[in-house]
């Protein structure tokens, strides 16, 4: 994906690595999770201790729907996705929308990002908190949530930038 005139030329590469990174941890964290399940004595390799321990993060009743989502239907109802589910469409949807240079599709992609961070900090917060507990995978996804909204306030900022000199 080449840069467009006035795009920082580091977003493009920057937003496929930390949407791959996403989804890798997306998919990691929904295989712990479906191990666990089928396994109750199912070690991850992310499981290093009592405190430090994602798969009991994952398995937790806000590893689903950020655990607000039950409390409107039920626990095994399709609706209360694990958030590893909901990562895998927010990085492919993040890594998809690069590739328009619309400002529709920047304001989407800076609304998701807001919205992502907004879970993420409720997440940190269940997580230090309630859970008591340090999830690696988890925080390497806030870390890049944060960071991919950061790139995507730079590019709308960019594209606005751009729509005003060729309009």
């Amino acid at each position: 994906m080449a840069a467009a005139q006035g795009l920082p030329r580091w977003e493009p590469t920057a937003r496929i690595v930390l949407g791959l990174l996403g989804l890798v941890l997306s998919v990691y964290a929904l295989h712990v999770e479906l191990s666990r399940e089928r396994d109750p004595d199912y070690r991850a390799m992310c499981d290093l201790g009592e405190s430090v321990s994602c798969s009991k993060v994952f398995t937790s009743r806000w590893g689903r729907g950020f655990g607000l989502v039950q409390l409107f239907v039920a626990k095994d109802s399709v609706l209360n996705q694990p958030n590893s589910v909901l990562g895998i469409l927010f990085y492919t949807l993040q890594m998809g929308l690069g590739f328009s240079l619309s400002k529709k599709s920047a304001l989407a992609l800076v609304i998701c990002s807001w919205v992502s961070v907004a879970g993420s900090l409720y997440l940190a917060s269940i997580l230090a908190f309630v859970l008591g507990d340090f999830c690696m995978v988890c925080v390497s996804t806030y870390v890049i949530n944060f960071a991919l909204l950061y790139t995507n306030l730079k590019r709308q900022k960019a594209i606005e930038g751009m729509k005003e000199k060729t309009g």
